[in-house]
């Protein structure tokens, strides 16, 4: 078996808009009303997942939800046209372009039946996002059809659960046993903690994990209140590395020597709050970035253009990368329809360490696929949203038709029609 991390970008939805829809993601709510553009913020993910190509990492994508989402309309006794503006806005979101939160992943290595193990998030803490599962987990259950995968349903919607963005892996490398680490949260003072430890608990019994390998990790409460909805917005880990915020955990002393405990080669790479603020570090999600091992062996760290933007981040991105640390590179991509509504790059990929010759083909991109996707996006996505024109007849069926296309273009429309 081939193990490589393959990163699952979510496309940016046809129905892309800017409804300030979720609470405590600061940047939601300060774009909230601004006219979306569908079509450039496809056209950007598109070119992110061609730059990972460029590195020579393997890359796969997950395709837009049916949107709007007439049968949770449906269950609510609502009708998409008639329906109060602020229920409409909830069932024509695009938020699962953000693949982070599609679900919780433990690679084979980790696992007692030696098994790749998906367990689809609940989200149920936010309203637009809580209807998400259902489809989302028939596409992972298309993609990781393969005996190399077990796919869970939800946890049970009592405890709260947002997928990878609260799920850290180390390793020696992605196909070695690693140490899996479950972020949770208890507050966030003005802002709902959204992953509860009961769910990651939960997922770590059903992926079968060696409890001693697996730890929970309190995220920091001043973090939740800064704006650091998920823990991938102040921490992420990569391989023996994990690069985080000094205000990233509840208790940092704690949380270090209980991973050092589990994994003596950890690496660990952290940003003093005195050289790039909390608040610098989650506007230009700095840690909402893609940290990857190139073929070549040096770590690269993919960042959004806002990272360049912002002195005190670009100041310490320098300074590490001449310091020979860890991190030997930094990318800059732009992501900005993405960024404008809270989602970094981080947030647009759910990483799967697996065999890629076990994946369904048809979620996996090269260069001509790409080139073909772009070519649908640029003709059939809307070229603008105003989002208090959301339940426009047309605009309706642009979103259905739009994505269609993209289906018949993959080959998948018998699978994941509406």
């Amino acid at each position: 078996m081939t193990m490589r991390e393959i990163n699952f970008d979510g496309l940016i939805g046809p129905s892309h808009n800017y409804a300030g829809l979720s609470l405590g993601n600061l940047a939601s709510t300060k774009n909230a009303g601004h006219v979306s553009r569908p079509r450039e913020a496809a056209l950007q993910g598109i070119e992110k997942m061609r730059a990972n190509l460029e590195l020579g990492l393997v890359q796969g994508v997950f395709m837009p939800l049916p949107r709007p989402n007439g049968g949770w309309l449906a269950d609510l006794g609502a009708d998409f046209m008639t329906t109060t503006h602020a229920l409409a806005a909830n069932a024509m979101s695009a938020s699962s372009m953000w693949a982070a939160n599609a679900a919780t992943v433990s690679p084979a290595p980790d696992t007692e039946d030696g098994r790749c193990h998906l367990t689809v998030a609940n989200l149920k803490t936010m309203p637009h996002r809580s209807h998400e599962w259902p489809d989302t987990l028939a596409q992972l259950r298309l993609a990781f059809a393969h005996d190399a995968f077990a796919v869970h349903d939800p946890v049970p919607p009592a405890f709260g659960d947002e997928g990878a963005a609260n799920f850290m892996r180390l390793a020696d490398s992605h196909a070695d046993t690693g140490l899996e680490i479950f972020v949770y949260g208890v507050s966030g003072g003005p802002y709902p903690a959204r992953q509860h430890i009961e769910a990651s608990r939960a997922i770590a019994r059903l992926h079968k994990l060696d409890p001693e390998r697996t730890l929970f990790v309190q995220q920091s409460e001043k973090a939740i209140a800064a704006g650091a909805f998920h823990n991938d917005v102040v921490a992420v880990a990569n391989e023996r590395t994990l690069f985080a915020h000094e205000k990233a955990f509840a208790d940092k002393d704690d949380t270090l020597s209980r991973i050092r405990d589990r994994f003596a080669g950890l690496e660990y790479v952290e940003v003093a709050d005195a050289d790039v603020p909390l608040a610098d570090a989650i506007s230009s999600y700095l840690f909402n970035a893609q940290l990857l091992t190139l073929p070549t062996g040096e770590q690269t760290l993919v960042v959004p253009t806002e990272c360049r933007d912002t002195p005190s981040v670009w100041k310490w991105l320098q300074a590490h990368l001449a310091s020979n640390g860890p991190i030997r590179r930094v990318e800059v991509v732009d992501v900005r329809q993405s960024m404008a509504n809270g989602g970094g790059p981080a947030c647009l990929r759910l990483r799967v360490a697996c065999d890629p010759d076990t994946v369904d083909p048809r979620f996996l991109v090269d260069h001509d696929k790409l080139d073909a996707m772009a070519k649908v996006v640029a003709t059939r996505w809307p070229e603008t949203i105003d989002g208090r024109e959301l339940q426009s007849e047309t605009l309706v069926n642009t979103v259905r038709q739009a994505r269609a296309a993209m289906l018949d273009l993959l080959d998948l429309s018998r699978d994941l029609s509406d």
